[in-house]
């Protein structure tokens, strides 16, 4: 089983990374064997040529699970994220689990990962196993924040990635 976390926060090593490498690891028991913090990409992220974007893109393609993870900015995920998404084939892009996770200021903006980042996932293939989660920033360390949402998500995600192998 192949895990990988994408963030596409703006600020490398930010908040939003650490929240998805939680999430990973608390529905799989191990740290994630890819980690794509997009910020640290540069403008990479915009040549379509480059290289090292194509090959992370057919990397996170084939893990059997993702978490996608992007800070709330205006209601929706960063253009970051998105530049990242657009690369990806439409309907087969992605080949396993998708995890949508946003974090945001306040839970005014608690639908966006259903609203905004769901969508995309599933367009480019990801299946979701669950709601979208989202994390209010003030509570990105508290492991009560991810409890619920894990004690709901987790036994699709072990159900689903068990009928895979």
């Amino acid at each position: 089983m192949t895990t990988a976390v994408v963030v596409g926060n703006p600020k490398p090593a930010s908040r939003t990374l650490s929240a998805a490498t939680y999430v990973a690891n608390q529905l799989t028991g191990a740290e994630p064997d890819l980690v794509v913090d997009l910020a640290t990409l540069g403008t990479a992220v915009l040549d379509w040529s480059d290289e090292t974007v194509a090959g992370l893109v057919g990397q996170v393609g084939k893990a059997d699970l993702v978490v996608f993870a992007s800070p709330t900015y205006k209601a929706a995920y960063t253009g970051l994220l998105k530049l990242f998404l657009d690369r990806f084939a439409g309907g087969t892009g992605l080949s396993g689990l998708a995890i949508p996770l946003m974090l945001g200021g306040s839970p005014a903006h608690s639908l966006a990962p259903e609203l905004a980042l769901r969508p995309v996932l599933t367009e480019i293939g990801g299946t979701v196993p669950g709601r979208g989660l989202y994390v209010v920033d003030s509570a990105f360390d508290d492991p009560d924040a991810y409890a619920d949402w894990l004690a709901a998500t987790t036994p699709v995600v072990t159900a689903v990635l068990g009928a895979r192998r």
